[in-house]
């Protein structure tokens, strides 16, 4: 679509609480917020979606075109999307669905709304289906009683995402080595569920610690000097762990080839001394964050700064 015409859907949307008229009158619409691949700007588009139990499924069909979608390379380069429905908007992480599962969810996008099965038939391509994960803690940083309470739920909600990761690695490696012989390649599917989740908790990660570094550790050392120390070795923590997310990446970025050794590895080694921090971090500042009002306006859910303390 025209970035003009694109806009006035979204002015609309927004404007009356979801609902729009013209072509899109009394279909599911929502508007998806991705980040450029390569730009790194965020880019909002309105799309279709059709629900799946409890799940939302986008489809990439480009009007059947050859080519995939911008918003869908930009949701494989970053997985953190922004999801608006209605009068609500939250948090996601976008994952394609592939082999089997995508040709079960395509199947039920077509009993739902027909007109995808004319655009798949227009291409060669193979029009990916995306199930929007909703998995972003705002409910309860909204509910969250001061900076201290705030902290302890983005952290928990860290620790919930690694685990999911390391279920999700432990899932893909057996099903790789059962379905694998000489040649065979890699069972489809899980591995790129693996890489969206992974990718997704490393961005969280980063940005929270990008947040604490550039807002909270600088109030802290102000008007706080006894915690200068704490600071320093936190900043230090934050190092140790941007360095062994890198080394996890760089795997990740070749997950089918990579040595499943290696890669459970660097994610146990991520795990310990990502728990350690989130522990120690906790145990020395939430003496001082108890009682800290939450900054006004809506917090980021992983970044847990912009308050002064």
């Amino acid at each position: 679509m025209p970035e003009s015409f694109n806009q006035s859907i979204i002015d609309e949307f927004r404007a009356n609480g979801g609902k729009v008229g013209g072509p899109f009158e009394g279909g599911d619409l929502l508007l998806l917020t991705t980040t450029g691949a390569k730009s790194g700007a965020e880019h909002t588009t309105p799309l279709g979606f059709v629900r799946e139990g409890g799940r939302l499924l986008v489809v990439a069909s480009a009007g059947g075109s050859d080519r995939h979608p911008a918003w869908y390379h930009n949701l494989l380069a970053h997985p953190m999307v922004r999801v608006e429905i209605g009068t609500e908007a939250f948090g996601a992480i976008a994952v394609p669905a592939q082999g089997g599962q995508r040709d079960r969810l395509f199947a039920h996008v077509v009993g739902e709304v027909p007109g995808y099965a004319d655009y798949q038939e227009q291409t060669d391509r193979v029009i990916p289906v995306v199930v929007l994960d909703r998995s972003q803690p705002e409910e309860e940083v909204d509910a969250a009683a001061d900076l201290g309470d705030m902290l302890v739920r983005v952290h928990t909600w860290l620790r919930g995402q690694l685990d999911r990761v390391g279920v999700e690695a432990d899932a893909y490696f057996a099903a790789r080595a059962a379905h694998q012989g000489p040649g065979d390649p890699p069972p489809p599917g899980l591995g790129l569920q693996l890489r969206q989740h992974c990718l997704a908790f490393c961005e969280s990660l980063e940005f929270h610690h990008t947040g604490e570094d550039a807002h909270m550790f600088p109030g802290l050392e102000e008007h706080h000097p006894h915690l200068r120390d704490t600071v320093a070795r936190l900043r230090e923590e934050h190092r140790t762990v941007e360095r062994i997310q890198g080394e996890l990446l760089a795997l990740l970025a070749d997950i089918e080839a990579a040595d499943p050794g290696r890669f459970r590895a660097e994610l146990e080694l991520l795990s310990v001394e990502l728990r350690a921090h989130l522990d120690y971090e906790e145990e020395s500042l939430i003496p001082v964050l108890a009682g800290i009002p939450m900054p006004a306006g809506p917090p980021d859910p992983v970044a847990a700064d912009g308050a002064e303390v």
